[in-house]
């Protein structure tokens, strides 16, 4: 009688649910919770883990991993890394698959073992997503777009076989080419690498001298500019004073030309060191004032 009061209660986790079988049949889902069922396996109860992220490796195991399903790293780890590349040349790709249990009673009775199901199907869309790309898309640039599309087809699939499983991620890890060409492969991607670097370097110095050549030339064209206008200026406001000057000429020749002469020598003495005033009426040339002797002008 205690025994039979023991099996009927049972306690669902946080992270899952219980899946009731009554003689075998699915029954009812519970809740997390402590919960009874009928004792002497009428009923049957199956704890799935459906908030819990689950995760399967390929071409590696790490430490802790308890899948059931994870292939031994001795047997089955290479073979399932190799791949062939749509250019026909051969890789080594490690990469994990990240899911839920996303519908309970399909896990457990719509697919026999799904776990393992979803492994064949992982590797079978990896192999043909990496086979539509060359090696150096793989390797380098087409990780992001190959994780992406390999996510998108194994959740595809694994809703046409009714697995009850959500994909959350794929991730891609180590790439690889195979061991006997890894040294030249080595080689070739460093010399890639050392090319982005000149390339990325050229284009760092042509990004920090055009913009300064350009600077320097669209100063220089608006000081060209600013001179010309200046010149323009100018001369606009030269013709424009003689042309007045011009017309006070025609009004008063001789008074406009004594002041032109009389402004003329303000401008042109100053500048002359020695001289000497002479009277047109005189024969004979007679020093008068030798305005350039510092003497002279201590006397004055």
């Amino acid at each position: 009688m205690l025994l039979s009061v023991w099996s009927s209660v049972y306690t669902v986790p946080s992270d899952s649910v219980a899946v009731i079988q009554r003689f075998g049949k699915f029954s009812h889902t519970e809740q997390p919770g402590l919960h009874f069922k009928l004792p002497l396996n009428i009923d049957k109860s199956t704890i799935v883990a459906v908030k819990r992220q689950l995760k399967q490796e390929f071409g590696f195991s790490t430490h802790g991993n308890d899948a059931r399903n994870q292939s031994s790293r001795q047997t089955l780890g290479l073979k399932e890394t190799q791949m062939v590349t749509g250019d026909l040349n051969a890789a080594l790709i490690e990469w994990v698959v990240q899911y839920r249990i996303d519908e309970p009673t399909k896990f457990l009775f719509e697919v026999r073992e799904p776990s393992e199901t979803l492994r064949h199907v992982s590797e079978s869309v990896m192999r043909e997503v990496v086979g539509d790309r060359t090696v150096d898309e793989v390797i380098t640039i087409g990780r992001q777009e190959i994780e992406s599309e390999a996510l998108s087809k194994m959740q595809a699939l694994s809703t046409k076989y009714a697995m009850g499983i959500r994909i959350d991620q794929v991730q891609l890890k180590n790439i690889n080419p195979p061991q006997p060409v890894q040294a030249s492969f080595n080689e070739v991607n460093q010399a890639q690498q050392e090319k982005e670097k000149l390339i990325n370097e050229a284009r760092r110095d042509y990004n920090k001298v055009i913009p300064l050549a350009l600077g320097e030339k669209d100063q220089r064209i608006r000081e060209a500019d600013g001179y010309r206008l200046k010149r323009i200026n100018e001369a606009k406001g030269d013709a424009a004073r003689f042309q007045a000057l011009y017309v006070e000429y025609l009004e008063a020749p001789d008074v406009t030309t004594k002041r032109i002469y009389l402004e003329t020598m303000e401008q042109v003495l100053p500048n002359i060191r020695s001289k000497i005033i002479l009277n047109h009426t005189e024969h004979n040339v007679l020093p008068l004032l030798h305005f350039g002797n510092s003497k002279l002008g201590e006397l004055k």
